[in-house]
């Protein structure tokens, strides 16, 4: 490699790290593209495709072309299974990375409502055909492909390390993990992902009465989570749509306090919505088990009385909240966190800025964002750092 080209190192290989790391590569930049994980993709590569008889536009199959775009791409070199530990800035960064405990994707003692077999925790860990390049014949990561590296120098940094999906055990009248048939919108991605189809965890029967519980972690100040997550909504409205689409006869309600904007085509999206699928402005307040494994849910109607209604599976849109290692990566890189947990822009006209120069923030590292709005954030991002790298002496 030339010794005057530019290097930028992306930390974090979501949908935001992907097209951070892509857009410079165009524009003739190296990029080492680090991920604690051990695969490529975050959260995003584990969704599935909402398509009924037309694109839903939910953003799955954009993440599937970007990774391989991503790993096809000789300027961009990947190392999985590393975090930052250290970072030095003399003219140049100095990047010091160690390795990460991670989850062999073929492992069977994967935890959560689907995972129960190789196949389920393969596909749970977005162990998709283009990260199968990191992987040898036995479905185990192959080290010779994972970068050896511990020490990297670059001229610029992109923060790409995403978000950490709400904790649903938090809200505990839901009863997530105690009872088998309320599911996260996660657990529900991950089965249609895996099995191309939705079945209740109980007994593997397809449910004939579904729920939507909307702004589970997210607009709760009891939680000290007072954001909108932005991408529950759309998320849940294909969803519903999609399974009704897959199964004509299923019966599915959604609770919700508003519904936020889709995008451009919103209102014909939810006349759509309105006529396949049943909207209660409420929340449930609590939930129990029938005798069958049914799950039995009381909410409060227009006038304040309480009603009750059944279902065969509860799905809790759980919302977006700061990453783990916010706090620990704001140090190392000497950034600031705003007033929620993530980290904070300097500029309003352009957030992906940080208080220091040449470190740069993308995607949900940031704040929560919908798919399309996190790869336009990183092409924002990408766009800083070449400007950034390039006027450099």
């Amino acid at each position: 490699m030339d010794k005057k080209q530019k290097k930028v190192i992306v930390i974090g290989g979501g949908i935001a790290g992907l097209t951070a790391a892509w857009e410079m590569a165009r524009k003739n930049i190296a990029v080492d593209l680090v991920e604690k994980a051990g695969f490529l993709g975050g959260h995003a590569i584990q969704y599935s495709c909402k398509a009924t008889d037309e694109c839903q536009q939910c953003g799955a199959c954009s993440v599937e072309a970007m990774l391989k775009n991503v790993v096809n791409e000789p300027l961009i070199t990947v190392h999985l299974g590393k975090q930052v530990e250290k970072v030095n800035q003399n003219g140049k960064f100095e990047i010091f990375l160690n390795a990460c405990d991670i989850a062999d994707p073929s492992d069977e003692n994967c935890t959560g409502a689907y995972e129960t077999d190789p196949m389920g925790c393969a596909a749970i860990r977005g162990f998709s055909r283009h990260n199968a390049i990191f992987y040898d014949a036995k479905g185990r990561l192959d080290p010779e492909k994972i970068g050896k590296t511990k020490k990297l120098a670059v001229d610029a940094i992109i923060l790409a390390s995403g978000f950490q999906p709400f904790s649903a055990e938090k809200k505990p009248t839901y009863n997530y993990g105690i009872f088998d048939n309320v599911i996260t919108g996660m657990d529900l991605e991950r089965c249609k992902r895996a099995y191309d189809g939705l079945f209740c965890p109980s007994d593997k029967r397809v449910p004939e009465k579904v729920a939507f519980i909307q702004c589970v972690g997210s607009r709760d100040e009891r939680l000290g989570n007072p954001w909108c997550s932005q991408a529950c909504c759309p998320y849940a409205l294909r969803s519903a749509e999609a399974l009704k689409y897959k199964y004509p006869d299923m019966d599915i309600t959604l609770f919700y306090m508003d519904i936020q904007n889709t995008g451009k085509d919103y209102s014909e999206f939810y006349k759509k919505c309105q006529e396949n699928l049943n909207f209660i402005r409420t929340i449930p307040v609590d939930m129990y088990k029938t005798e069958d494994d049914k799950i039995q849910t009381r909410f409060m109607d227009d006038e304040g009385k309480p009603i009750e209604d059944v279902f065969d599976l509860v799905v809790l849109s759980i919302g977006i909240t700061p990453g783990a290692d916010n706090k620990q990566l704001a140090e190392i890189l000497g950034i600031e966190l705003d007033k929620d947990g993530f980290f904070q822009a300097s500029d309003i006209l352009s957030k992906a800025l940080t208080v220091k120069q040449g470190i740069f923030i993308a995607g949900t590292a940031q704040g929560p964002k919908t798919i399309d709005v996190s790869m336009a954030h990183a092409g924002q991002a990408a766009r800083e750092a070449i400007r950034f790298v390039r006027e450099a002496k």
